[in-house]
């Protein structure tokens, strides 16, 4: 009910607005990887009716992956100021960003065995967990625009997020019990998005043959042996090499502009508190995004990989510097695209609870009204000077470039109302039971344009354009001084319209689900021990396709039957040493069910100790038992291959890092 295009949660994040005079700051450093990073933040009052608060980090460092330079660079810096009034307050805050982290796509590996059974290894000279497609060979990248300008992309810059915010909060007395509470926003976004995809791997002659026919050859095209002839059988150590896909997205415009204001006011009735909370909210998102991705071919090394030239039986370059195509043919030339469109979304709502005895009820309806206005522009192929040489090289032969001459429109409007309807029993003061049957929203966007949601006048059914979750839930609660346990059992139905341009066969998604379960959480807290933890059981089908009606009654995709988390800590002294532990049982890789992820459990582990009442130095290490596991497959996610060659994405391999923190 509090926040739009949010069915399953919503989460709050709490600032530190400087009542207290303090702060700290802190130093990480990784200590089997290359990353430091300082944090800081301070606050106080400035008198009785003012005060403030700044914090932020900066960092650097090739990241938990050794991708050969600084993939982690950049900082953040926040801070508010706050002054109280009658009956309330105002708060003014800011938020500038600019960072970069590493894209951690999937990779090659190896899977063979059987689909209900398979075994998951690296690669000779490609560690699945710490191996990477970067490399300091395969830096930059040349590409057309979708306005017909070259873009020049630094491949180091991967995630580049930048943000120039302003926000406010204001808390008024209205007299009479009543409250006003306004909170605005406006943010000036921008950044990219760049890394490589091994979009097919294959043994390095396999590829030869396939681009440059027989009798074609292999030359190094980046790296110390750039120009250097390429022994096929055992190029990267294992003769293997990646159609490597680099995902690359200009974001030049991610503005937007939020609003949300609420009227509220408790009562006090013979039958206990009622509390009234009547709000609206106002969104403004601008989505621009340029896509252009082209198709290199690399060598599968874990670091320091290097793209490769092929020759045909005439001795003629088939590629350019390692560059198989200005486009992505190995995925059908799916993804030079342009996009620009803006969401409105207004969304007025009441809430209302009411505590007589030991009930509490309490319900909401929210209505979401959404506006969209843009246009966008899928490619062409055309032949193209790319890179000014003069000559049409064969890769420039067939170049993607986007017809902005040609653009859709996109011109709708989308409503729908939500509700959540809830209550809560309280047996005595240490057990309750409670139920709740809720109809949430998320409303499409960007996913619908390239995948036929979009009609040819630029209107949307609502069908496609609208996606909603109806959950039910009814459990538990059961809470002492020192112990807490918590059981819910639930049934939803959700549907899905999206794409997924990894499956180039098959990229729309257009089905719904239906899921039951139960979750348990629980506590427990005795002196300086303390354990927390959880574990969740779903069982979810497919009950509808449109696009592919034969995966009905298939299990959807990555979803485990069982989810789990544990946090133990203890304490003695000086010394806190803990762990948390998560773990998942295998899942179906894809529709229809064929392959299977195996399950895996992760432990992270900590140890701190106290130097003095502000100093503290502490050491941790995620992964601890470098497990491997996957989150997904995608070359071949219907079944094991007769070579055994897939790429999937793990989680990381262990990492160790060190922080010392002083409080000021």
């Amino acid at each position: 009910m509090f926040a739009s295009n949010a069915p399953g949660a919503v989460i709050n994040f709490i600032t530190k607005t400087g009542e207290q005079q303090g702060g700290d700051i802190g130093i990480t450093t990784g200590l089997n990887y290359d990353a430091k990073r300082l944090d800081f933040d301070y606050g106080q009052p400035i008198s009785d009716t003012t005060r403030f608060h700044i914090g932020g980090y900066l960092r650097d460092g090739t990241g938990q992956k050794d991708v050969g330079y600084d993939a982690q660079k950049g900082g953040q810096l926040m801070g508010n100021v706050t002054h109280d009034i009658d009956g309330g307050f105002l708060r003014l805050n800011f938020q500038l960003l600019d960072d970069k982290s590493p894209v951690y796509l999937p990779v090659p590996l190896s899977i063979t065995g059987s689909n209900s059974n398979p075994s998951v290894n690296s690669l000779p000279g490609f560690n699945i967990q710490s191996g990477a497609l970067q490399s300091p060979y395969f830096l930059h990248d040349l590409a057309v625009g979708a306005n017909g300008d070259r873009i020049f992309t630094n491949i180091s810059d991967g995630y580049h997020s930048k943000v120039a915010a302003i926000g406010g909060l204001g808390e008024f007395s209205l007299g009479d019990g009543w409250k006003l509470d306004e909170q605005f926003r406006i943010a000036n976004n921008s950044g990219d998005f760049v890394g490589p995809y091994p979009g097919s791997v294959q043994t390095a002659a396999s590829a030869a043959q396939a681009l440059g026919g027989t009798g074609a050859t292999l030359a190094y095209a980046t790296g110390p042996k750039a120009g250097q002839a390429v022994n096929a059988a055992n190029v990267g150590g294992n003769g293997l090499v990646s159609n490597t896909l680099l995902f690359n997205v200009s974001l030049p415009n991610m503005n937007n502009a939020t609003n949300n204001l609420t009227l509220k006011r408790s009562f006090d009735t013979n039958n206990g508190p009622l509390n009234l909370l009547f709000g609206y909210y106002h969104s403004d998102q601008t989505i621009e995004q340029d896509w252009h991705w082209n198709q290199y071919l690399e060598t599968v090394q874990g670091k320091d990989a290097v793209l490769l030239n092929v020759y045909n039986a005439a001795g003629q370059a088939v590629t350019q510097n390692g560059l198989v195509a200005y486009g992505q043919p190995v995925f059908g030339n799916c993804c030079t695209r342009y996009l620009d469109v803006d969401y409105k979304m207004d969304a007025p709502y009441l809430s209302l609870s009411w505590q007589p005895g030991s009930w509490q009820l309490d319900g909401g309806v929210r209505y979401d009204y959404m506006k969209a206005n843009g246009s966008y522009a899928s490619a062409s192929t055309v032949p193209l000077d790319v890179n000014g040489d003069g000559i049409i090289e064969a890769p420039e032969q067939n170049v993607q470039v986007v017809n902005l001459a040609n653009a859709s429109p996109v011109n709708y409007d989308k409503k729908h109302l939500e509700y959540s309807f809830g209550a809560n029993y309280l047996i005595n003061t240490e057990v309750a039971l409670f139920a709740r049957i809720s109809d949430g929203a998320r409303f499409n966007s960007d996913r619908l344009l390239f995948g036929g949601g979009v009609l040819p006048d630029g209107t949307v059914p609502s069908a496609v354009a609208v996606n909603v979750v109806k959950q039910d839930e009814v459990g538990v609660k059961w809470s002492t001084q020192h112990t807490s346990l918590f059981v819910t059992g639930f049934y939803a139905t959700t549907q899905e319209t999206n794409q997924d341009v990894t499956i180039p066969s098959n990229p729309i998604i257009n089905r719904d689900y239906k899921s039951k379960g139960v979750e348990v959480e629980g506590s427990l807290d005795y002196g300086d021990f303390s354990v927390r933890g959880g574990v969740t059981y779903t069982d979810s089908k497919i009950t509808k396709d449109e696009i592919t009606p034969d995966d009905v009654d298939d299990e959807p995709q990555r979803q485990a039957h069982w989810v789990w988390q544990l946090n133990p800590s203890y304490r003695f002294g000086p010394v806190t040493v803990g762990a948390t532990v998560i773990g998942t049982t295998k899942s179906y890789a894809a529709q229809p069910n064929g392959l299977v992820m195996p399950g895996y459990t992760q432990v992270n582990a900590f140890v701190r100790y106290d130097i003095t009442s502000r100093m503290t130095v502490s050491l941790q290490a995620d992964n601890l038992f470098n497990a491997v596991g996957l989150t997904e497959i995608d070359q071949s996610p219907g079944g094991v291959t007769t070579n055994g060659l897939n790429t999937a994405r793990s989680i990381l391999g262990r990492t160790v890092f060190a922080s010392w923190r002083y409080s000021l």
